[in-house]
């Protein structure tokens, strides 16, 4: 092996989870690094182990790497019963496979929605609406094996915590798995997202499982009918509702909850405040199984026959 080969196999095993540029040689050979520098006929690449001269000529494509795949979280901040974070940035494509994990399918006798998991003791936040006078809840985890698959698991007994009509949320609690570990995703510490960033949301629209659509926040505080939402380009449909809208760090800045009908790119989300204040608060919202606006479904009484 030269030199140049073990430094390129070397410097990948140093830099494999920075943040840097994946450089494509002619020869098929890649190199991972920071490109320090660029002159004519070349450019300067740091592996972490020594400083690569390549010839222009030699390289096929350059992109940019995401440090999704392996970086942790910095400045984790345990909030009850979730948790914010500062995550790096990254491209759609790891941070769904990184977090996707994290969103459920929904399922009632009625209906279905999406949902996410916020912490490993299995708490779940949707819609109000995907749940709304329903009490017999099922959730379809998508769980990661070794291959590189996901396996579908549902559990049944999904039991409700607390509901919030106004803010149209609900939180769940999927039953323990001796044999399974819920993957959490983090919130969004701040509202610091702007018009023009980049988003994206999974869910399950019209039961089409783990769909993934990308957009951009149109407006982040579209007043709808006394609330504040954000309104994204990001595709939203029935079946979506309740699930995460990711911003371009993987975190959560809102749940997705409509679309305006015979309409395309003009979806909502309830921000991440909302959510944060339901959570928050969620004693004051606590479901109560005896109070016939709890979500108990009751048959109409029988007419009155005509004589």
């Amino acid at each position: 092996m030269t030199r140049i080969a073990a430094l390129i196999v070397f410097g990948l095993l140093l830099t494999d989870s920075a943040q840097g540029d994946v450089i494509e040689l002619k020869s098929g050979h890649k190199i991972e690094g920071e490109v320090l520098k660029e002159r004519t006929g070349e450019i300067l690449v740091d592996i972490g182990i020594d400083i690569l001269r390549i010839p222009l000529s030699k390289i096929k494509s350059r992109s940019k790497t995401s440090s999704t795949t392996n970086a942790k979280p910095k400045a984790v901040t345990e909030s009850g019963i979730y948790k914010t974070a500062q995550l790096p940035s990254g491209s759609i494509k790891d941070l769904s496979k990184k977090y996707g994990e994290g969103v459920v399918l929904v399922q009632t006798p009625n209906g279905l929605g999406s949902g996410f998991i916020i912490n490993d003791r299995g708490f779940c936040v949707t819609n109000y609406h995907v749940v709304e006078r329903e009490t017999r809840i099922a959730a379809t985890l998508f769980v990661a094996s070794d291959s590189n698959s996901l396996t579908r698991r549902r559990i049944e007994n999904v039991k409700i915590l607390a509901l919030n009509p106004f803010f149209d949320l609900a939180l769940l609690q999927i039953p323990k798995q001796d044999d399974l570990k819920f993957r959490p995703v983090y919130l969004s510490e701040k509202d610091d997202y702007r018009e023009g960033d980049e988003v994206f949301a999974i869910g399950n629209p019209l039961g089409l499982e783990r769909s993934v659509s990308q957009g951009i926040v149109s407006t982040r505080n579209r007043n709808v009918r006394g609330l504040v939402y954000i309104q994204t380009t990001a595709q939203i449909n029935p079946g979506n509702s309740g699930g995460p809208l990711f911003n371009a760090q993987g975190e959560v800045v809102g749940v997705t909850n409509m679309k305006l009908l015979n309409s395309e790119g003009l979806g909502f989300a309830i921000p991440i405040s909302y959510v944060k204040h339901f959570l928050d608060n969620r004693e004051a919202f606590a479901y109560d199984k005896t109070n016939p606006n709890a979500g108990y479904r009751y048959l109409e009484a029988p007419r009155r026959q005509k004589r």
